[in-house]
């Protein structure tokens, strides 16, 4: 039957290719992942849910508007204050490999709002979290106020985490939030909006 036969040889130069292939395919995934945080794609997988927020927005009541994103260069302040605003915001940092700022901080928002009861439990869990020195997502603040924090954690009050939550808040805004404003992730999305609002 012509056709169906392969030289021996050829078989395995065939499954050399394959195997290279293969081979090749593996290491453009571990460069993917490396570079999994790259802004192209995570504005490829961020914009379809903005747009679909857009479009589901009257049955929400949810609505993402450019008003509110330029809103969010007017302060640091502003951008925190929007949920979508942090979550943009949150995604870019992962691209900077520095999300561990904003956690922290959002920790500390709840943490303030904490029922007396908890408090010990949770000033433990941002504390082994964020704050002691082999901490995973340790947060960048010195030694002298990781120690004060730490303090102020064995005896929690409401108060325990400010001054490290201050630093990593003004880290945020003289560090980041500048290089956010300038992004491909902030500017294409202001961009689609407006687009979206003058059509």
């Amino acid at each position: 039957m012509p056709g169906f036969f392969f030289p021996h040889n050829n078989m395995t130069e065939l499954k050399g290719k394959d195997d290279c292939q293969l081979a090749e395919g593996k290491i453009h995934k571990k460069k993917q992942k490396a570079f999994g945080a790259d802004l192209k794609n995570y504005l490829k997988c961020m914009v379809p849910h903005i747009e679909s927020g857009i479009r589901t927005s009257h049955s929400r009541n949810i609505m993402l508007s450019a008003e509110e994103v330029i809103q969010w260069s007017q302060s640091l302040e502003k951008l925190l204050a929007s949920q979508s605003g942090q979550s943009i915001f949150r995604e870019f940092l992962k691209s900077e490999f520095s999300e561990e700022n904003i956690e922290f901080w959002l920790a500390c928002e709840d943490y303030k709002k904490t029922k007396s009861d908890y408090l010990h439990s949770k000033a433990e869990r941002i504390y082994e979290e964020f704050v002691q020195s082999d901490a995973i997502k340790q947060i960048n603040i010195d030694h002298q106020m990781r120690e004060a924090t730490a303090k102020r954690a064995q005896d929690p009050t409401h108060t325990s985490f400010d001054e490290a939550q201050k630093t990593v808040y003004i880290l945020m805004e003289r560090d980041s939030y500048p290089r956010f404003l300038k992004s491909k992730a902030y500017l294409n999305l202001l961009n689609q909006l407006q687009t979206n609002t003058s059509k």
